[in-house]
């Protein structure tokens, strides 16, 4: 399943309400990838622009692009160049010093067509920096909405949208379309909601939602908060999402 194939639909005001801590926590990757000024760079799955913008603080040059219209209308709203563009579709060719991106590949496959379109991209020597979901990202609350969901004689495999690789995987991925990979690793990540797991299923995991009849879903998701509860909510009230985030650095073999 692809961005064009899912059900999930970006809102950038529902975003920006439960979901802010995505962009919020993406200081350390954005280091990684250490812009500066005149550089050309990419930002694959912007959203509404948060880190996009602060890319273009250091002086850089930004292209952001993001499959869903209302994220790049906020996007555009802070200034920024900002295209409705899915990563599948991407025709820029030796473009970009860098290309960068932020908690949306796990959102786009083919992800070797993804690799493939970033590495035609890149001028030669190029970096390909990111952070996105790794192997058992939010393995708990996947289980429980797949649990509530076969409850329901529903079958939670089939919906699910995202790709979670592990460090070996998309090491190996990279390093088939020509890139050095400088660093890849996984990161254990636990994250505070600002909502319960109900609200940030709604907001980020609306496929396992999508199956279910509109009448019974305030049911299901009281059940997969149920099923959690033990688990992902602390003595204070607070919710956490169990996160595991893939970081990697990659440069593009240069021309010989």
């Amino acid at each position: 399943m692809n961005a064009d194939e899912s059900n999930q639909i970006w809102d950038a005001e529902q975003y920006a309400g439960n979901a802010r801590f995505v962009s919020d926590l993406g200081s350390p990757v954005l280091d990684l990838l250490a812009p500066g000024p005149g550089q050309k760079v990419l930002d694959i799955g912007c959203g509404d622009g948060a880190l996009t913008a602060r890319i273009a603080a250091t002086g850089a040059n930004v292209v952001a692009i993001d499959h869903s219209q209302s994220q790049v209308e906020a996007a555009r709203d802070r200034g920024l160049e900002a295209r409705q563009l899915s990563a599948l579709e991407l025709d820029f060719e030796d473009e970009f010093d860098a290309v960068f991106s932020n908690a949306a590949l796990h959102w786009i496959k083919p992800p070797d067509l993804v690799v493939a379109n970033v590495a035609r991209a890149l001028k030669p020597g190029g970096r390909f920096v990111g952070e996105f979901g790794g192997a058992g990202n939010v393995g708990k609350i996947r289980q429980a909405a797949m649990a509530a969901l076969r409850s329901r004689g529903l079958d939670g495999e089939f919906v699910e949208p995202w790709y979670f690789p592990n460090a070996e995987e998309y090491g190996a991925l990279l390093q088939a379309a020509d890139f050095r990979v400088d660093s890849v690793e996984l990161i254990p990540r636990p994250t505070a909601l600002p909502g319960g797991v109900a609200e940030w299923i709604k907001t980020l995991a609306q496929d396992f939602i999508a199956p279910v009849p509109e009448e019974e879903r305030p049911a299901f998701l009281i059940d997969v908060e149920k099923t959690l509860e033990k688990d992902l909510r602390d003595s204070d009230g607070v919710w956490w999402a169990d996160y595991v985030r893939l970081r990697f650095a990659a440069m593009l073999a240069s021309a010989p």
